[in-house]
């Protein structure tokens, strides 16, 4: 947390008083926040509401996490001036974005948001978090291709990091990364003169597609949202941040 995320700055800049008039109202106790009379410089949450002289001067957020099927043929972006954006096919009144990529030609599991603060931790930890999927190729797959892909190929001028991957059948395997190279797996295959088919994001962290299909979506549980005791949230805990 910065000095903008403390409730001082909140009132310096919602009331224009001085850094000093806005820490004397603070210790009166008549700063309600989440309706609870405040009387220390505390730092402010996404979700946190702030009230003062029965003037709102700070509404909560209230967080929302989405698990989404996305489509292959979708791009992910919400930008409407590109073509088959994701924005134009959500279903939701909020203002939710996506939290990773998912190139177009892929679909599955895709993770959107509404928490700011949860989308910078994603970001900065994306070489951490496991990413599962299951991806079928034009021709079958032989030992070599396995041990190729799971010690690690050199695309775009860099190895890629050793990682699991398991045979499902002749054209089909399951490979998991740590890794967010742009088209890291099709790139891999191509390395290895296979064209990819197919390719499905089914996890992310802990959090699973499971029985989504595409377009479809579920919402993850209120319980998962960031707490105000500064402890983290359980999401980023699902998420391994």
């Amino acid at each position: 947390m910065t000095f903008r995320n403390r409730l001082q700055y909140l009132l310096v800049w919602k009331l224009r008083v001085s850094n000093r008039t806005a820490l004397e109202i603070i210790l009166s106790g008549k700063v309600l926040v989440n309706g609870i009379a405040i009387n220390t410089n505390i730092e402010l949450n996404q979700t946190d509401e702030v009230v003062y002289n029965d003037e709102v001067l700070k509404e909560g957020k209230k967080l929302i996490y989405i698990a989404f099927y996305k489509p292959r043929g979708i791009e992910t972006t919400l930008n409407t001036a590109i073509a088959d954006n994701l924005k134009n096919i959500l279903p939701f009144e909020e203002e939710l974005f996506p939290v990773g990529r998912l190139d177009k030609a892929s679909e599955g599991l895709l993770f959107l948001t509404n928490d700011g603060t949860l989308y910078d931790k994603m970001l900065r930890n994306e070489n951490k978090t496991e990413k599962e999927y299951m991806v079928t190729v034009d021709k079958p797959i032989d030992e070599h291709f396995l041990i190729s892909m799971a010690n690690g190929i050199k695309i775009m001028g860099k190895m890629t990091l050793p990682c699991y991957i398991k045979k499902i059948d002749d054209f089909t395997f399951r490979i998991i990364l740590i890794q967010g190279l742009n088209r890291q797996i099709r790139r891999m295959c191509y390395q290895l003169h296979y064209e990819v088919e197919r390719l499905i994001r089914v996890r992310i962290g802990s959090i699973e597609l499971g029985d989504l299909i595409a377009g479809e979506y579920r919402v993850l549980t209120p319980s998962l949202t960031f707490p105000n005791n500064g402890e983290g949230s359980k999401i980023s805990s699902i998420l391994h941040l």
